[in-house]
């Protein structure tokens, strides 16, 4: 057994204090400090938070390297990177480039997902296949020549591999893929780089959509007449993935979409291979993209995704909102455990669940990062 005492514990509803946190693969108990016995493994979290580890489940690269490009020892390094930023499970997320690298790239993933179990560094939920079936109108930083009419089938095929899907659910007749996914698997349809009208983005909820994938950006605005996908995933029951660097949308807007999504969003990165690194230029799905600050563009101006670290974008939501750390913290650990499926041992420091566990200063900068009861990052 082993104890993290003198840390501040975030529990999915409340932050307790005074307390110590009992664990060895899995969460035992929380208990008195002064329970603790004498002579055990004790790791003093020196008066900061001690939180459930962070899931990312929109992340396409860090560190130079792009899970797109379809090389195991890159998804290793990138694992190793971002676990410093106390994420414990991860979804390597595709582009939309040519199918054949696309399913490159799933059986690079496939290849690393059991070691990811056991490895010095995140682990591995599945992959997050954004696109290729989307619309070239809202297709952003993505490839239109490679888009392609969804085909269930190519999901299906690697439902071993890939957990979500991002697609456009007007270019998918009679929501025949959509139906078709849900209906034989468990992955998680989200709709995303779409232009489709409101109240088509209502009856592909109705068909099996679970999701929105970065909420306002690629997609068809909230009007007053025309409500959009916007519109859509506000007032439906879908989860909403929601970029929290500050600039794909206004801060200002974090406590109005907290307030009508509840326990449905999910913060995400959306980070690119340009994470952890200087401003520069770098590759995205073999296009250039310049990163400067905040701001990941490609070369014609079209944003791009972010270099944000997820444990930065939870205190980002905390720094500019009346919202609760604890409530941030949830946005991004048992909101998408939820949606994923995991809840069950994901997502909280629930007794009973995986010791999936971080330890931060008190602005949540990460120190130590466990995953399973090892740590796999800090001391």
């Amino acid at each position: 057994m082993k104890y993290i005492k003198n840390g501040k514990l975030i529990l999915k509803d409340k932050i307790v204090c005074g307390k110590a946190l009992a664990y060895d693969d899995k969460i035992v108990d929380i208990l008195d400090e002064s329970a603790i016995p004498a002579g055990a493994e004790v790791i003093d979290a020196k008066g900061g938070y001690v939180a459930p580890g962070l899931i990312d489940v929109h992340i396409h690269g860090y560190v130079g390297l792009d899970v797109s490009d379809g090389n195991p020892d890159d998804i290793r390094k990138i694992s190793e990177g971002i676990v410093k930023n106390g994420v414990t499970l991860w979804q390597p997320t595709t582009m939309t480039i040519a199918k054949e690298k696309i399913l490159k790239a799933y059986d690079a993933v496939r290849s690393v997902m059991e070691e990811s179990k056991t490895w010095n560094g995140s682990a591995i939920h599945g992959v997050h296949s954004e696109g290729p079936f989307i619309n070239p109108k809202k297709k952003g930083a993505q490839e239109e020549k490679s888009i392609l009419k969804p085909d269930a089938d190519m999901i299906l095929d690697n439902a071993d591999v890939v957990r979500y899907v991002t697609l456009a659910p007007e270019m998918d007749e009679d929501f025949a893929a959509i139906r078709k996914i849900v209906s034989n698997s468990n992955v998680v349809v989200s709709m995303g780089h779409t232009d489709a009208d409101f109240d088509c983005a209502m009856r592909a909820v109705d068909a099996g959509v679970r999701s929105t994938t970065h909420l306002f950006n690629a997609m068809s605005a909230l009007g007053h007449r025309n409500p959009g996908v916007v519109g859509a995933a506000l007032k439906s029951d879908v989860y909403t993935e929601l970029i929290v660097d500050t600039f794909h949308v206004d801060k200002g807007l974090y406590s109005v979409i907290a307030k009508l999504k509840g326990d449905k969003l999910v913060f995400i990165t959306d980070c690119l291979p340009a994470g952890g690194l200087p401003d520069g230029e770098y590759f995205l799905g073999g296009q250039k993209v310049i990163a400067k600050g905040i701001q990941c563009r490609l070369e014609d101006g079209t944003i791009a995704g972010s270099v944000l670290k997820l444990n930065k974008g939870v205190w980002n939501v905390y720094e500019n909102t009346d919202l609760p750390l604890w409530q941030c913290v949830k946005c991004a650990s048992l909101n998408p455990a939820t949606m994923l499926g995991i809840a069950d041992r994901k997502g909280s420091l629930d007794i009973g669940k995986d010791a999936d566990i971080i330890i931060t200063d008190n602005e949540f900068n990460v120190n130590t990062t466990i995953i399973g009861g090892t740590v796999r990052y800090g001391a």
